[in-house]
């Protein structure tokens, strides 16, 4: 989440899924404000996967598309548009996982 902040992403929630959903343990939601931002922390979060967890994230989706998927096993990390963030609802839609943080 740190690689997040410092590459400006906004509004960064941490939901632990453990006991939600089968296939990860945490969610890490972020916006970015355009394709290219949302390309840069796209980046920064697999060079953050292998860094701290020698783990080769596979990256999904196209920042024009407005929604990248960042998988790192037990975190998977969804990088929105502004747009598509509020489309998608991804915290509404997993209301039954728990907020561990939010950075505005």
């Amino acid at each position: 989440m740190n690689a997040l902040e410092e590459k400006k992403g906004e509004n960064i929630v941490l939901m632990d899924m453990q006991g939600v959903v089968p296939f990860t343990d945490y969610f890490i939601i972020c916006s970015g404000t355009s394709d290219r931002m949302l390309d840069a922390l796209s980046d920064v979060a697999s060079d953050a996967a292998k860094k701290s967890a020698d783990i080769n994230a596979r990256q999904e989706g196209k920042p024009s598309d407005g929604w990248l998927l960042v998988d790192a096993g037990d975190v998977v990390i969804h990088l929105f548009s502004p747009d598509q963030r509020d489309y998608y609802q991804l915290e509404k839609l997993w209301e039954k996982s728990k907020i561990l943080l939010r950075v505005q």
